[in-house]
């Protein structure tokens, strides 16, 4: 059998961790290979090793069957490897074709012909249908075209084996049937495909083979077509996993959230929410569907403090909230999972401690006349690790070198574990594997049957049907219509989402 990569038995080692536990991993020519595993079970150390980011203490790595020695990316880059990191590494204010020579420009007489980099980038986005604007800004972008960047990236430098990290993490459903397309193109075009996920049902629609790790051990391989869901998750987790999150009905009391009439300026002074009013009561779970960049985040900053409103009212129980700094919301009652980890999150320098601690470090007994008590706050931290299952090697761990899906974890139990009146949680589950996803939504359920409002924004369609009392659709900055997610279905969300009504949709489902 030829394979493009062999990866044997790879051990790589951090201080007070094994993340690759003498793992094996063979691609095929021409096949989509999946990675599977839960978050912090090392599938993307796996791939920095064969990146040449890490060095593995031990094993051996073939390309097209012969034995390598990858010391570095250039290295990788010569060897036909591209890899599409989880976290974009674009310069913002850079066009994209300004990107994608970035390190690897063409001169001719000493001088960058920008326009040949150009011409030679719209070729290639033509032959693998991408259709990417050479010359547009990555700051105007969206998240899926800035994706695209990445992948022309690789191909420019004539990758022939690319590595997919969790692609369709931050991606519309639009995007990421889009992304299908695309891959499936690359591999008709004789490329072969690594893909690092935990979302199953990209699996079962791409992929020819799966490799399955769990805790830093390869599990075994699998072939697609030979499985299903039930069985990889079972695989992936060690255990049987729930797809539908189990709740009885909501018991709704007063209005906790109350929005009227509210307008929103995004950061260019275009109207973001306009005149939206939307209210959530104590004991249920609103869930908000919308296409990306339809006022959700504009919505979520207004709410929390980070971005002024123009007009209307936010009122929590009674409160009006507008006026206030961000610290008094937050200490009002309202607690955020921000949709973006790393933003508004962590600060990725501090112990993954310290940002539990972020939201109540100057309260007793975490602090008292302003010294801070740090036995307190990693005490605290250590009991919210254990509890959240947050795979670190310890709570004085920088929050950085954690896994994204674990670091997402910190973040729901800092704000969870203080059970606010309000819990506005905004792509909680993004980039989490389905064993986290289904700890995550029972989390959000038992904030609801405490009697806590729950303002749930979420990309991810099935989720918000699967865990929302109520479905508040948006688009264009206003809410357009609100619905029983036992009277709907994603199609017909799907068309409410983009400007029609439930008449064309022909009435509830």
């Amino acid at each position: 059998m030829e394979y493009v990569i062999e990866m044997l038995d790879i051990r790589k080692e951090f201080p007070g961790i094994v993340a690759n536990d003498n793992i094996t991993l063979q691609v095929k020519k021409g096949e989509i290979h999946a990675l599977l595993g839960e978050n912090g079970a090392g599938k993307s150390t796996l791939m920095n090793v064969l990146f040449g980011l890490y060095q593995p203490e031990k094993g051996q790595i073939r390309v097209n069957g012969q034995e390598v020695n990858i010391t570095d990316p250039n290295v990788a880059n010569d060897l036909g490897i591209g890899m599409v990191h989880q976290h974009f590494m674009l310069v913002q204010n850079f066009t994209v074709t300004e990107n994608i020579i970035l390190g690897n420009e063409p001169t001719r007489t000493g001088k960058i012909n920008i326009k040949k980099a150009a011409q030679d980038i719209q070729e290639l986005s033509n032959q693998y249908g991408l259709s990417v604007d050479p010359y547009a800004k990555i700051q105007d972008i969206s998240v899926g075209m800035q994706q695209r960047v990445e992948i022309l990236k690789t191909l420019y430098r004539g990758a022939d084996i690319l590595i997919f990290d969790e692609p369709t993490a931050a991606l519309t459903p639009q995007e990421i049937t889009e992304l299908i397309q695309i891959m499936k193109k690359l591999i008709q075009e004789g490329k072969s495909i690594i893909l690092i996920t935990h979302k199953l049902k990209e699996i079962m629609s791409v992929c020819d083979r799966c490799t399955i790790i769990r805790k830093g051990v390869g599990v075994g391989t699998v072939n697609v077509q030979e499985t299903n869901p039930d069985e990889l998750a079972a695989l992936m987790v060690g255990r049987e996993v729930h797809f539908k999150t189990e709740k009885k009905t909501a018991t709704p009391k007063e209005a906790v959230l109350t929005i009227k009439e509210l307008v929103v300026e995004d950061s260019r002074g275009v109207e973001a929410v306009s005149s939206l009013d939307l209210s959530v009561r104590a004991g249920e779970i609103v869930g908000i569907a919308g296409v990306d960049g339809n006022g959700q985040t504009e919505l979520i900053e207004a709410i929390t403090g980070l971005r002024k409103i123009k007009s209307g009212s936010i009122t929590l129980k009674n409160q009006e909230l507008s006026t206030l700094s961000t610290r008094k919301i937050t200490e009002s009652g309202i607690g955020h999972i921000p949709q973006d980890r790393h933003k508004h999150g962590l600060v990725l320098d501090y112990t993954i401690g310290e940002n539990i601690g972020l939201q109540t470090y100057y309260q007793k007994p975490m602090s008292k006349s302003g010294i801070l008590n740090y036995k307190e706050m990693y005490k605290k931290a250590k009991e919210l690790i254990a509890e959240y299952d947050v795979r670190t090697p310890s709570e004085f761990t920088q929050a950085r070198s954690l896994s994204g899906g674990n670091q997402q974890k910190a973040i729901i139990a800092r704000e969870v574990d203080r059970s606010p009146e309000l819990l506005i949680a905004a792509q909680p589950t993004r980039g989490l594997d389905v064993g986290a996803i289904e700890f995550i939504h029972k989390k959000l359920i038992e904030e609801r049957d405490k009697g806590r409002a729950v303002l749930l924004v979420s990309l991810e369609l099935d989720e918000v049907i699967n865990l929302s009392d109520r479905i508040a659709v948006i688009y264009e900055g206003k809410i357009v219509d609100i619905v029983d997610p036992k009277e709907t279905n994603e199609q017909e969300l799907g068309l409410l989402m983009a400007g029609g009504t439930r008449e064309k949709a022909g009435g509830t489902a």
